[in-house]
């Protein structure tokens, strides 16, 4: 059974920084492309930043290049979200989450087939 679990998420004034982590399991995660995603309330779940299974690509959504870096430890089984210089803009619920098939890469939320339950980040202005 695949679990992907979240954390590091919190209250943050503007221009702070978090970094969240996801640990996985039950998977070879080394094989696996990982994203992160969000959801802020009344809004459509948007892709945040994926990297493909060996580490040696990324890709971010517009509204966070420049400040969110995606990394992964494949030793750990671990994908983390750096968040620099954060904004109001940038509260909602956080997910990581793994694609369908190993050695495979996309950034469409509906090639993801294993989510976690989500971390909460809000920044207050």
């Amino acid at each position: 059974q695949v679990q992907l679990v979240e954390s590091g998420g919190g209250l943050v004034q503007a221009g702070g920084s978090l970094r969240l982590s996801c640990a996985a399991s039950g998977r070879t995660f080394s094989t696996y492309t990982m994203g992160w995603f969000r959801q802020a309330p009344g809004k459509e779940r948007e892709f945040v930043a994926a990297i493909i299974y060996s580490g040696g690509r990324t890709d971010y959504a517009d509204s966070v290049k420049g400040r969110f870096t995606i990394s992964r430890d494949n030793a750990k089984s671990t994908v983390y979200l750096q968040m620099n210089s954060l904004k109001f803009e940038d509260t909602a619920v956080y997910y990581c989450a793994t694609v369908v098939r190993r050695f495979y890469y996309t950034v469409a939320g509906d090639e993801y087939d294993y989510w976690g339950q989500g971390t909460q980040v809000t920044v207050s202005s």
